[in-house]
């Protein structure tokens, strides 16, 4: 009895044990946060314990019971067949009259047999002990592959010997990486101010980054903690609190400073976690805080935690939350499960029916939390994946290509002469011969305004429509524009272009940001390179299938991370396809470093996608030198013909060059014969004079160190210079091919793309966006002079357009559940069993169908009133418009050529004309509730005639023959 009641409370003791690590996977540790993942884990809370409490343990029973039934129908058919055996060998009277075989019989083979197989039918119940064991099953599995929010692909195997293993298909050598089968969800700027009011007073919550110094770091863990200066500052006259922070691994004197204690009261040294640090924080921020209305604000409590606690919490989570989504993570925990239970619950040499039916409902069971689980992830990954919005777009373009009905009204516009001042563009004094304005640069020579940047974001949307009405009337208007910024994730920027320049790119290059552990990159505890190269291949992976068959790609690294560029370029590339890896230069100072050589030089890891590719030979400038014709040896009696005469090379020598060569130097005039020399050709004859060249430039092999590897122009800690950048891009393009970098930093590959005639795309996602890569173009297409400007007599003008881009921050903020009540109806038809299959499997994409980040069709009833709620500007929750236009452009790859908009009938109709796939595309948008479709017909019809599409897309209903509605093919192509 005692035995049995140890056997129920260790099952208790499971059970609980179980339940307590799915509450941490299912994240009820946060229910306070609000944002991301965790608005939708906490909305569906509810149902998500009842899985827990009550689903999962009914699940347990049910299959117990009906391995039970399987187990004693099997037992019971093969007891009645040995107990006809031993009867018939010997003989009924072998059997007592309970069925037990008498003591004489009992060592008869038969008869053992016998005994066995009744004992196994006496002891079919499954017992509180088997239970428990099922319990700790799962929740050994679960637990060993789930770490800090994410679950790890790490397969641990029980031997002690090799505790850990990868997925391995026979290469000779593999690189793997913890997370290979993740996406990196955070890659830059995520470190932003958080915000929050009450009561008229705004708290700012800021970061500020600190270096530590190497060996004064205890352990690899990063927390928050005040900043050491000026750590609160308090403007009472605008009512502002500024808290600021430093993010950084705990250091010896934090001990000190911060000092975490046990529950015995002893101070802790280990184990540390932001929670117990918070409690500091509070603390020293309350003390810090001498005004007492926010300090009052701050102290207010609810559900006996404080104002100040609960952001605290909310801010240092929300920093460090959602790095990876898993790609596959119920392929991965199924495959996992199974080579658990084969190797850790399966006992080879005890199986019985009891723990074979253990092993089938730990993989029953598993199998259904995974489900769960999955499901969860599975909708993160589909917001991720998704197609993003383009929530904004505006057009730069010099006064010169702006035909001259708008110049009166560019140049009267306030808010557009207020940013040339900004810019540093001087307006002069109208002459007193016309109105004409001249400006200047600061700096330079005065020049004509028709290099004015004009900026469409200060003008009005119907000019913005009737200038690109004007211009695409001089061509096709993608055809004009020089070049697209895009202010994204670029992840979410590359995924979401590439229905339009797939294959159409010539030339990358990208400086990423080095994992070297400090605010460039952002990582999870412990996995520092793991995290780098997941952000890396995925970007890299999209980054190819951009490029031209003949394109070609730089990745820009230091000695942190290039033998991880190294093997995944091999990978995303092909091994084949590696070309030079180019080294440059990274700083002639002459600091003094400890235990190392100065770190001089960093790498340019130069791919092409494919066999065929651009590449044009470079030279660099030296002072005019003659040199000999160089022979080698081996013996070859092959003359060349040089200026008209034959030279044979010396007794067993040969010529260097070919006579190719020789006669492209000779039509440069950098050959002559040497009269003053001679030497014995090989036929033992004495030739007088010998062939020399001119060398006043060198053809540059892959050592870069003669130009400048970064620049300090634009005042940007890791801008490229523009020289570098030149002769990456005249070296593996030509004129109109389209450069692109999706690290684009300070802007230095699309200015220098730009100043070279290339075509460009630029992504971006820093905070610094506005002050650094758009305005740097600006000031380009102006004309300023820095960078190469001068060598390559550069004299401005252009036009590009810049985009901002919806982020999955905001795809996760806008979430709703507008079917939740449907659901539930719908949930009351279903047998329990059927609920149950439901919830696990389709509750969340159908319950939140027609949220406005996964397309609200009534919305495009009026497309120019799509809204979305955006918190990426890393301020408050703002209203913010869509983009539909733009963002349909991109999803069916269009190329566009003319661009209208008109009114008629009381609506505002813009038709977009271009080309797909070698077919004419007309994309019409309009208000279309309560329209009059006859009437409509006749305007479609009258304003693409002429074009001639071979396709149509209309959003709403329509009348017009063929054409085909926008929502089903935007929702279509979004969900790609």
């Amino acid at each position: 009895m005692v035995e049995i009641m140890m056997n129920r409370g260790q099952g208790r003791e499971s059970k609980e044990k179980l339940k307590e690590l799915l509450r941490e996977l299912f994240q009820f540790d946060c229910k306070e946060l609000d944002f991301g993942i965790y608005r939708i884990m906490n909305y569906k809370r509810q149902e998500i314990n009842d899985f827990i409490e009550n689903d999962l343990i009914k699940a347990v029973e049910k299959e117990f019971e009906k391995y039970k039934a399987a187990t004693q129908k099997e037992i019971k058919e093969e007891f009645g067949k040995v107990k006809k055996e031993l009867i018939s060998t010997l003989g009924e009277s072998a059997l007592e009259v309970d069925g037990e075989v008498k003591d004489e019989f009992r060592g008869t083979p038969v008869a053992q047999t016998y005994q066995k197989v009744r004992k196994q039918l006496e002891e079919i119940d499954i017992t509180e002990d088997i239970q428990s064991q099922v319990f700790n099953d799962l929740y050994n599995f679960f637990f060993r592959y789930y770490e800090d929010g994410d679950f790890i692909s790490k397969r641990r195997y029980s031997s002690n010997q090799y505790k850990y293993a990868i997925p391995y298909s026979g290469e000779e050598v593999k690189l793997h990486w913890a997370n290979f089968d993740q996406y990196y969800v955070k890659t830059g700027e995520v470190f932003k101010d958080y915000e929050f009011n009450s009561k008229g007073w705004n708290f700012i919550f800021t970061t500020v980054f600190a270096d530590v110094e190497v060996g004064n770091i205890k352990g690899g863990s990063r927390y928050f903690f005040l900043a050491p200066a000026r750590a609160i500052n308090i403007d009472n006259q605008n009512k502002v609190c500024l808290i600021k922070f430093e993010y950084r691994p705990l250091a010896e004197r934090d001990l000190r400073l911060y000092p975490v204690k046990t529950k015995e009261g002893k101070e802790k040294t280990t184990g540390i976690t932001q929670d117990e640090l918070n409690q500091i924080l509070k603390e020293k921020i309350l003390k810090l805080i001498t005004s007492t209305e926010p300090k009052a604000i701050l102290l207010e409590t609810e559900d006996e935690k404080s104002f100040l606690e609960r952001h605290l919490y909310k801010y240092t989570h929300k920093i460090t939350s959602d790095f990876f989504i898993h790609k596959n993570l119920k392929g991965f925990l199924e495959r996992e499960l199974d080579y658990f239970i084969k190797t850790e619950v399966l006992d080879l040499s005890n199986l019985d029916e009891r723990h074979i039916a253990r092993a089938k409902v730990v993989e029953n069971i598993g199998k259904r939390i995974i489900e769960f689980l999955s499901q969860i992830e599975e909708f993160q990954k589909t917001l991720w994946e998704k197609k993003k919005f383009v929530l904004s777009t505006d057009y730069v373009i010099t006064l010169d290509r702006i035909p001259g009905e708008f110049h009166q009204e560019v140049l009267n516009n306030k808010r557009q002469s207020k940013e040339w001042e900004e810019l540093g563009f001087e307006i002069a004094t109208p002459s007193a011969r016309n109105d004409e304005r001249r400006v200047s640069l600061r700096g330079t020579k005065s020049r004509s305004n028709l290099k004015l940047p004009v900026d469409t974001k200060y003008f009005s949307e119907e000019f913005k429509e009737t200038l690109l009405e004007k211009l695409s009337q001089q061509g096709s208007l993608d055809d004009l524009i020089d070049g697209v910024l895009i202010k994204s994730e670029n992840w979410q920027a590359l995924n979401l272009i590439l229905g339009k320049y797939k294959g159409k790119v010539q030339c990358i290059y990208i400086d990423p940001p080095f994992n070297t552990g400090t605010n460039e990159f952002l990582y999870k505890n412990k996995y520092l390179d793991s995290s780098w190269v997941t952000m890396m291949y995925d970007r890299l992976d999209l980054g190819r299938k951009l490029l031209k068959n003949d394109g070609s790609i730089y990745v820009r690294i230091d000695y942190h991370g290039n033998h991880y560029v190294r093997s995944l370029m091999d990978i995303v590339f092909r091994e084949e396809n590696f070309r030079n890896e180019v080294v440059i230069s990274r700083t002639r100072a002459k600091q003094e470093v400890e235990n190392q050589f100065i770190q001089q030089t960093e790498s340019l890891f130069f791919y092409s996608k494919g066999n065929q590719m651009i590449l044009k030979s470079v030279e660099r400038e030296r002072g005019p030198e003659w040199h000999s014709l160089l022979h080698f040896p081996r013996a070859d009696d092959k003359p060349r013909i040089i200026l008209d005469k034959k030279f044979y090379p010396p007794r067993g020598r040969r010529w260097a060059l070919s006579q190719e060569r020789i006669d492209r130097f000779a039509e440069r005039g950098k050959i002559r014969i040497n009269k003053e020399e001679s030497y014995v050709d090989c036929h033992g004859k004495k030739v007088v004079g010998v062939p020399e060249l001119l060398y006043d430039s060198e053809i540059v092999g892959n050592e870069w160190l003669d130009i400048p590897g970064y620049s300090q122009a634009q005042h940007f800690p890791t801008e490229n210079s523009e020289i570098l950048l030149k002769r990456v891009i005249e070296s593996t393009s030509n004129e109109g091919d389209l450069v692109m970098d999706f690290f684009l930093g300070s802007g230095t590959t699309t200015a220098v793309a730009q100043k070279l005639g290339r075509k460009w795309l630029g992504v971006e996602m820093g905070e610094f966006f506005e002050d650094f890569p758009l305005a740097r173009m600006k000031k380009v297409l102006y004309g300023e002079r820095s960078g190469i400007s001068k060598e390559i007599n550069w004299k401005g003008g252009g036009f590009f357009k810049y985009q901002y881009v919806e982020q999955y921050e905001d795809t996760l903020h806008n979430i709703e559940f507008p079917n939740e009540e449907r659901a539930q109806q719908m949930l009351k038809l279903f047998g329990e069993e059927e609920a149950s299959e439901y919830l696990m499997k389709y509750v969340l994409s159908f319950e939140t169908e027609g949220s406005p980040s996964l397309l609200n069709l009534k919305q495009f009833e009026k497309p120019s009133d799509y809204k979305l709620r955006t918190i990426s500007g890393g301020k408050a929750e703002k209203i913010t418009g869509v983009d539909l236009v733009e963002t349909f452009n991109y999803l069916i790859g269009l190329k566009v050529s003319k661009y209208k908009s008109l009114k008629k009938n009381g609506r505002k109709y813009i038709f977009v004309l271009g080309e797909r796939n070698n077919r004419r595309v007309a994309v019409v948008w309009r208000p279309a509730k309560d329209i009059n479709l006859e009437k409509d017909k006749k305007v479609i019809e009258g304003n693409t005639k002429d074009f001639a599409p071979d396709d149509i897309f209309i959003n709403g209903d329509s009348l017009v023959k063929g054409y085909k509605p926008i929502e089903s093919e935007f929702k279509a192509l979004m969900a790609r």
